[in-house]
């Protein structure tokens, strides 16, 4: 990244958005509709279990198509983000039901 780009980048208060970024966004809006963050606009913490799981669904059709594509450390972090994800989404919605 040149110094051009580092100054646009934050004068505009941004990270460059790269594949991990991509994927940790996904992940932060999946936590989010699952009430583990609050909304960033509200503040508040709402669960919103249809949301959540067409995140991970979003994730999912993602692994599919890069299947092959990716450096390990994106592997790795797609892998993982969407493990703990599932595992989350599980638990909550089967406490949820009780």
């Amino acid at each position: 990244m040149g110094d051009e780009d580092k100054r646009r980048s934050k004068e505009s208060g941004s990270l460059k958005l790269d594949f991990s970024n991509f994927v940790l966004s996904l992940n932060a809006s999946a936590l989010i509709h699952l009430g583990d963050i609050p909304d960033p606009q509200s503040r508040e913490r709402l669960i919103n279990f249809s949301a959540a799981k067409h995140t991970i669904e979003i994730l999912e059709i993602i692994k599919s198509k890069t299947a092959g594509n990716l450096d390990g450390e994106e592997q790795k972090l797609l892998d993982d983000v969407l493990y703990n994800l599932r595992m989350k989404y599980v638990k909550d919605i089967g406490s949820e039901k009780k």
